[in-house]
């Protein structure tokens, strides 16, 4: 039985090859940040990367792909599998791109999160492991992982994780989501409006509830003096701490949703 795992991350622009080695005590995980040539395709990229010995082994012929792409989150009971490209087409029309749409299911939230994958990238991916490809999206460990973490104390919490400039801010009530939308927010000023504006929309207290951030935070220490100057509940989640000091929460560079799928699960 092989006890290597890999982990292929495939972000907008950014590309990362992940082992994890349960028999090694020295290196059990390996995290490797591939260059994204930007002046061709993710899937030749992907070709080129998958080629070289220095980021996957030859021998390896299964693979978790951890996809950090749009997604539609739908009540499961509400989702039907034939209909799943009819309904992200209608939220995300294709264009002349084409795609292979996909879904993972998340029990703990009653939800279903619908995404896809570029087509040229999954035939890559393909041709590559023949033993089989687990797909999941880069937010589900993530939305598992705080939706137990919302458990802790009394108060409504509002969260948001910052990723490859983009913000998805969401919240949960009652085993579900109560809010979960994604914002373009390269800079602090927009991410400071697009929180204050979902809190604000939720109905959330200043002074009772909580707000959570989580990620690449830009310009944290003026994003957090601003925010506390309307929240008084307002934290930055310390993953080496949430973690007790999990190898990955060491690892400089790893986006928050590969640290979780590692230490956690999907």
């Amino acid at each position: 039985m092989n006890a290597k795992k890999t982990i292929i991350r495939i972000g907008r622009n950014t590309l990362s090859f992940t082992t994890l080695d349960a028999t090694s005590t020295e290196q059990p995980i390996v995290y490797r940040p591939y260059v994204v040539r930007g002046g061709i395709s993710m899937s030749a990229n992907l070709r080129e990367a998958i080629k070289t010995p220095e980021y996957l082994n030859e021998e390896t012929m299964k693979a978790q792909i951890l996809i950090d792409t749009q997604s539609l989150l739908v009540p499961v009971e509400q989702f039907d599998e034939a209909e799943k490209e009819k309904l992200f087409e209608y939220s995300y029309p294709a264009g002349q791109e084409k795609r292979v749409v996909l879904y993972n299911v998340i029990p703990d939230l009653k939800a279903v999160c619908i995404f896809a994958v570029n087509k040229n990238v999954a035939t890559v991916l393909g041709d590559r492991f023949d033993a089989g490809i687990d797909y999941i999206h880069a937010m589900t460990p993530v939305w598992r992982q705080l939706y137990q973490r919302s458990f802790t104390g009394h108060r409504n919490k509002l969260y948001g994780y910052f990723q490859s400039k983009q913000l998805h801010i969401f919240s949960f009530q009652q085993n579900r989501f109560k809010f979960c939308n994604s914002f373009d927010a390269a800079h602090a000023h927009d991410a400071l409006y697009y929180l204050l504006y979902v809190w604000k929309r939720l109905r959330l207290q200043n002074e009772h509830d909580e707000l959570h951030l989580v990620g690449d935070i830009p310009e944290q220490e003026w994003l957090m003096d601003e925010i506390k100057k309307y929240v008084a509940n307002a934290y930055v989640i310390n993953p080496l701490a949430d973690y007790n000091n999990a190898p990955a929460t060491k690892i400089k560079g790893m986006p928050y949703d590969l640290m979780t799928l590692i230490t956690r699960g999907r």
